[in-house]
């Protein structure tokens, strides 16, 4: 073989002498040039080979914009399935039953004729009060972070002592409302803090006292007389200029926005709503102001809720009112259902003529 390619390469080094391959050559004992081509069972359709080569070409070649993306997902995965749009009945929901947060028979601002702020007392009543209707109408994704909250309290301090834990929080809050109370009332305003409990957060909200003044309600029952709903609101008087309803809250953790607040705002619209269409008031507020105080004194946080915020919140207070009023029709027929089922009970026991005594829940 080695002899064969070096007579090759003196022919080809030589001029004028050019030597073409031949078609066929090969070195066999049996002399023989022209076997059998093997039959390939796998076959390749060329005119779809070339084609995917031509599109991955393209793409590779031009810059992505997303009319290429969506032509390679439609290529690769198919069309597109698309989504009927939402219903219109699907969006923000309406109340059904419209009232007006402002009181157009009452007179807007007006300056206080009263030397001491009001106080009218809260007396039993079968009207739901802000803090009932607001907890029966959580949403269940509201339910559910606060039964894991509690669920991680109890593991971490014990059922003792996650109710000592409660009963700390609530005297805290009860001695910062009343610290409060003497402070923005015309008699104790001079009075100073007494160091309890309530001190850090009496510091936390310094900054905050110095932008209150004419204080006209402390700790006042109020009433909404059309819509039958009532509370306890903590405070009414003027916030750099502008007379609100004030609610004074306490947080061990920041809450540097007003949708840290969670359904506070809810309660202060309410409060609002209430007290302008209450008779026992005889002005009319507008805005309302949210302010979070920390106990270890850290500043506090001043939520203000202008007119068109409030508005807002309004809405949803309203839809959270119906919402109530509906669960309690529902129990309401419950209750008659079940009551009529005793009573066909007693009868079908009477109607035996034996002497029974039946206890209804």
């Amino acid at each position: 073989m080695k002899v064969f390619q070096t007579i090759y390469k003196q022919f080809r080094n030589s001029r004028g002498f050019s030597v073409e391959p031949a078609p066929c050559v090969g070195f066999s004992t049996s002399n023989s040039c022209g076997g059998k081509k093997k039959v390939n069972s796998y076959e390749v359709d060329q005119e779809k080979y070339s084609e995917l080569v031509r599109s991955v070409l393209s793409f590779r070649s031009r810059a992505q914009t997303p009319e290429s993306l969506f032509e390679e997902d439609a290529l690769l995965y198919g069309p597109v399935s698309k989504h009927k749009a939402p219903k219109q009945d699907e969006k923000t929901k309406v109340p059904q039953n419209w009232f007006p947060l402002l009181n157009p028979g009452k007179r807007s601002h007006t300056t206080s004729d009263l030397s001491i702020p009001l106080k009218i007392p809260l007396q039993k009543n079968k009207v739901p009060s802000v803090t009932r209707v607001l907890q029966q109408t959580m949403t269940s994704e509201q339910i559910f972070y606060l039964e894991r909250w509690k669920q991680r309290m109890v593991q971490e301090l014990g059922e003792d002592g996650f109710a000592d834990y409660q009963s700390n929080i609530f005297l805290q809050g009860k001695q910062f409302h009343e610290a409060l109370e003497s402070i923005l009332s015309s008699q104790g305003a001079s009075k100073e803090n007494d160091g309890n409990l309530a001190s850090g957060y009496i510091e936390s909200i310094q900054h905050v006292l110095k932008d209150v003044s004419g204080v006209r309600v402390l700790e006042s029952a109020v009433q909404h007389e059309a819509l039958q709903y009532m509370g306890l609101l903590d405070c009414v008087a003027e916030y750099q200029g502008k007379l609100c309803v004030i609610d004074w809250k306490t947080s061990e953790k920041p809450k540097p926005f007003i949708q840290n607040t969670f359904d506070n705002p809810l309660q202060v619209v309410a409060y609002i709503g209430a007290v302008n269409h209450d008779a026992s008031y005889s002005f009319q507020v507008q805005c309302g102001l949210i302010v979070v105080a920390y106990k270890d004194g850290s500043p506090a946080h001043p939520h203000v809720m202008d007119t068109e915020l409030c508005s807002q919140y309004w809405s949803k207070w309203l839809l959270r009112l119906e919402e109530y009023k509906e669960k309690e029709r529902t129990k309401v027929c419950r209750n008659r259902i079940r009551g009529r089922e005793h009573l066909g009970t007693c009868s079908n026991f009477a109607s035996l003529g034996r002497s029974v005594t039946v206890y209804c829940d």
